[in-house]
C-alpha cells in the first residue's frame, strides 16, 4: 500500500524536473529558431523546408507509439522508462549538433542532409522523451503529486527555454565571430553537452513504483484497443496538437517579427545599450515571457482547488486569445505596449501544458481502472504523438504562410510579407488558443478522478497483498 500514499522528496521532483530542463534546451532551440536558421542561414526557401518539416515529422509521429509500446514491455533492473535516458542522452546529444551543422554541399546535399539529420534527430528525441514522460505516470500513484511533479517539469522545461532564448544568439554570435553557421553548431554542442548531463541525473535521481499487474499479458491489438475507446485520452490528445501547434506558430514568429517588423531599437540604461530591436532583442523578449509563464506555473496550484485544472485552463485559454488579438494592432514604435500582451500571454499559457500533462496522466489511470491494464508508455508516447503533430502544423503553417507572402530572407521585406509575419505572431496563435479552450470543455474525468483513484488503489493493495 506504501506506493499508494508515495511522497515525492524535493530531490526526486527536481531530478524529473532536470528531464524537461535538458529536452527543452534542444526543444525550445527548434521552436524559436530553427526556420530562421534553415532560412537565413542554412539557405533553404521557406516552401522547400515547409515540406521538409512535414515529411520528416508526419512519419516520426508513428514512431512514438511503436517506442512507447516497446517501453512498457521493457523490463530492467531499473524499471521501464528510466533505462531510456541512460541509453539515449548521449544519442541526444551528437544529433542536436548534427542537425544545426550546415554541411560544405551542393544544394541537393544541403536538403539532402538536412532531411537525413532531421528525421534522426527525431527518432533520438522520441526515444529519450517518449520514456521521461511515460515516467510521470509511475513515479507515484498520487494525483497531487503528479501535479506537484508536473509544475516542476513545466518549471525546468520553461528555465530551458530561459536559457535558450537569452544565450542563443550571444553565443551564436560569439561562436561565430561573423559566422553564424559555425556559431549555430558551437552553440547546439553546449547545449547538447548540457542536456547529457541533465538526462543522466535526472535517471539517477528517480524512481519506478507504480507496476502493472504482474498477470498483466501484453498485446499490441489491445492496446491499442484501449487507446483509441479513452475518450478522455482522446480529447486530451486534441488539445495537446493545439497546444504546441500556436506555441510553434508564435514561437517561430518572434525573430522575423522582431528582425523585419521591429527592426532596429535599443534602450540605455546607466551607460549601458541594451538591444530591443532585431535577433538580440527578440531573445530578450522571449526570456521576458518565460520568466512571466514560471510565474504563472507557480501561481496555478492557488487557482486549482478552487476552479479545478479545467475551469483553470479554459480560462487561461479565453483571457490569452484576447491579449494575442491586441497585439496584433501594435506598431513598431509601441514596443512597451507589446510588452504588456507578451506578459498576459506568458502568465496564462505557462501553466497549461502542466495542467495537460498531469491530466494524461489520469488518462492513464482511467484507462487501468477501466480495463485492468496499464499502458503507460503507450498513454504517454501518443501523446507525445500529439505533441510532434502540433508541431509539424505549426511549423507547416508557418513557413507556407511566410513563402505565401513573399518571404525572402536577409532583405527588407515587402508590405505583404511583413503582414504575413504579423498574422503568425498574433491572429493565427489566437484562433488555435480559442480551439484549445473550445476542446476542454469536452473533456469530463477531472470529477471522477477521487472515486478511481480510491477504487485503484485498493485493486494495487489487493495486488501485492
Amino acid at each position: 500500500m506504501a506506493q499508494q500514499t508515495h511522497k515525492l522528496s524535493l530531490f526526486e521532483k527536481l531530478g524529473y524536473g532536470l528531464g524537461d530542463g535538458a529536452s527543452n534546451l534542444i526543444w525550445m532551440t527548434f521552436i524559436y529558431y530553427q526556420l530562421i536558421f534553415y532560412t537565413d542561414v542554412y539557405g533553404l526557401a521557406a516552401g522547400t523546408l515547409a515540406l521538409m518539416l512535414l515529411i520528416t515529422r508526419i512519419w516520426d509521429m508513428f514512431f512514438d507509439i511503436i517506442v512507447g509500446m516497446v517501453a512498457d514491455r521493457t523490463k530492467t533492473r531499473w524499471g521501464k522508462f528510466r533505462p531510456y535516458l541512460l541509453w539515449m542522452a548521449v544519442p541526444f546529444g551528437i544529433m542536436s549538433v548534427l542537425t544545426f551543422t550546415t554541411p560544405h554541399f551542393d544544394p541537393t546535399g544541403k536538403l539532402i542532409y538536412a532531411y537525413v539529420t532531421l528525421s534522426l534527430m527525431m527518432v533520438v528525441y522520441s526515444g529519450i522523451n517518449i520514456p521521461y514522460g511515460a515516467l510521470m505516470g509511475v513515479i507515484s500513484a498520487d494525483p497531487q503529486e503528479r501535479t506537484s511533479a508536473s509544475s516542476w517539469r513545466f518549471t525546468f522545461a520553461q528555465l530551458g527555454g530561459l536559457a535558450v532564448a537569452f544565450f542563443t544568439m550571444r553565443l551564436v554570435a560569439k561562436f561565430g565571430q561573423g559566422n553564424e553557421a559555425v556559431g549555430y553548431q558551437a552553440t547546439l554542442g553546449l547545449y547538447g553537452a548540457v542536456a547529457v548531463v541533465m538526462f543522466l541525473a535526472c535517471f539517477a535521481l528517480t524512481k519506478e513504483r507504480v507496476q502493472p499487474m504482474v498477470t498483466q499479458k501484453t498485446s499490441t491489438v489491445r492496446d491499442l484497443t484501449d487507446l483509441v475507446k479513452n475518450y478522455h485520452w482522446l480529447v486530451l490528445c486534441l488539445i495537446g496538437i493545439a497546444i504546441v501547434c500556436f506555441v510553434a506558430i508564435r514561437g517561430a514568429a518572434i525573430t522575423y517579427y522582431f528582425k523585419y517588423y521591429m527592426g532596429d531599437e535599443v534602450l540605455t540604461i546607466a551607460g549601458t545599450t541594451v538591444q530591443l530591436g532585431g535577433a538580440v532583442g527578440a531573445g530578450l523578449f522571449i526570456v521576458v515571457g518565460i520568466v512571466f509563464s514560471i510565474l504563472g506555473i507557480f501561481l496555478i496550484q492557488y487557482v486549482t482547488p478552487y476552479t479545478g485544472r479545467k475551469n483553470a485552463f479554459i480560462g487561461c485559454m479565453v483571457l490569452t486569445a484576447a491579449a494575442l488579438f491586441a497585439s496584433y494592432w501594435v506598431k513598431p514604435g509601441q514596443l512597451g505596449l507589446l510588452y504588456v500582451y507578451h506578459i498576459l500571454y506568458s502568465v496564462l499559457t505557462g501553466p497549461t501544458a502542466a495542467l495537460l500533462w498531469a491530466m494524461f496522466a489520469d488518462a492513464a489511470d482511467y484507462s487501468e481502472w477501466k480495463t485492468g491494464r496499464r499502458a503507460t508508455g503507450l498513454i504517454f508516447s501518443a501523446s507525445g504523438m500529439s505533441n510532434k503533430f502540433g508541431w509539424v502544423i505549426g511549423g507547416w503553417l508557418a513557413a507556407t504562410l511566410l513563402e505565401y507572402t513573399g518571404y525572402r530572407a536577409n532583405v527588407v521585406q515587402t508590405l505583404q510579407s511583413q503582414e504575413g509575419i504579423r498574422i503568425l505572431m498574433a491572429v493565427a496563435p489566437a484562433i488555435v488558443v480559442l480551439i484549445c479552450a473550445t476542446g476542454m470543455s469536452f473533456y469530463r474525468l477531472e470529477s471522477k478522478m477521487p472515486k478511481i483513484s480510491a477504487e485503484l488503489a485498493e485493486m494495487r493493495a489487493q495486488r501485492e497483498a
